[in-house]
């Protein structure tokens, strides 16, 4: 018998890019459609370093959800920091103080969107910080890929889990890590074997395409994301471990809004945005391996437990039924594509 309806506690997105001013307003009302609460990515111009400005970028979310209509509370944004070598031991005990910042977010320098003022050496330049977000049970959000240049682009991940994440997690064992948006069967299969506290998240576009969709029918742009996307079989492999029940892989849709001329661009900016309509990719990917039952541990329930924070007490409902994505949307005084746009999905959240 088909499935008709799904109904699962409210989700979470524990990776999301909001950006700021008008680009906010046009996009924050989408994710609080879906989540109850999401992990806010820091990398802004400038980016999001201290305490201060964590809980100052909150406010302006908060205002943008306002003016947009979206019920007072019911969406909640996690904030992060944006680490840097220059970082300070104390901006963590701040951090933790605060109540509103979550984790704190390495950027490699160079490694992806506004990552110029990232981490040059981890071990070597943030030491002490990471020694006091490990003693106060603070999170450490990784963009998982080496930025060598002479390492192909499709490797960067692998090697980082190699020159980065073993050393890192050798030096701080109790540290609490996110590899983030994981793309390869490499990082799939570290994560599921690692000692010690590390989860994962996982994109829809990643658990749904594979490299080709970059070039079927010529180069398309709105495809364009990094960590790049990988061969079929890492495809595969990430599938596998985002249906399998493992509490250590849950949702982040790295949902990355840029206008459609930045995209469209003779250097186009990377990321996705789904923001509009994650939750109907997420099922499309759990449906088409018959593992619509693994959803809500994946969307629901391993984010907040590896975060230490309650599970959310509401619910969302999908339907089966069809969903076009609209070609464009409104973005300031441009316009944004969707990712898949034009395209019919066989869910629609249920309003």
């Amino acid at each position: 018998m088909t499935l008709s309806t799904l109904t699962i506690t409210r989700p979470d997105d524990w990776h999301l890019h909001l950006r700021d001013g008008e680009a906010l307003a046009a996009v924050a009302a989408h994710s609080a459609r879906q989540f109850a609460r999401a992990i806010i990515m820091p990398n802004l111009k400038p980016p999001v370093t201290t305490t201060a400005q964590a809980l100052a970028y909150r406010e302006r979310i908060l205002a943008a959800l306002q003016q947009a209509g979206v019920a007072a509370g019911s969406f909640t944004p996690l904030m992060t920091l944006y680490l840097t070598d220059n970082t300070a031991p104390e901006e963590i005990a701040r951090a933790r103080e605060s109540g509103a910042v979550q984790a704190v977010k390495l950027y490699p320098a160079g490694a992806t969107t506004n990552s110029d003022a990232g981490v040059t050496d981890l071990l070597g330049r943030c030491a002490k910080v990471l020694e006091a977000m490990e003693k106060a049970g603070m999170p450490l959000l990784t963009h998982g890929e080496a930025t060598d240049p002479a390492i192909d682009v499709f490797d960067r991940e692998k090697v980082f889990i190699d020159r980065v994440m073993i050393p890192l997690r050798r030096s701080f064992p109790a540290l609490k890590v996110v590899f983030e948006h994981i793309t390869t069967a490499d990082a799939a299969q570290y994560v599921r074997d690692a000692e010690g506290p590390i989860g994962a998240t996982l994109t829809p576009q990643h658990l749904l395409y594979n490299r080709n969709a970059l070039f079927q029918g010529g180069m398309r742009p709105h495809w364009y994301c990094l960590p790049v996307l990988k061969r079929e079989t890492h495809r595969q492999a990430l599938v596998e471990v985002a249906t399998s029940g493992n509490p250590r892989f849950f949702l982040g849709t790295d949902s990355a809004p840029h206008a459609r001329g930045l995209k469209e661009h003779a250097c186009g900016c990377a990321g996705c945005f789904t923001g509009l309509h994650a939750m109907e990719l997420y099922a499309k990917a759990f449906d088409d391996v018959g593992r619509l039952d693994a959803l809500e541990g994946f969307a629901s329930f391993h984010g907040p437990d590896f975060y230490g924070l309650p599970r959310n007490a509401g619910t969302l409902t999908l339907v089966r039924e069809p969903l076009r994505i609209p070609d464009e949307l409104p973005f300031g005084q441009q316009t944004i594509v969707p990712l898949a746009a034009g395209e019919t999905l066989p869910w629609r959240v249920s309003t």
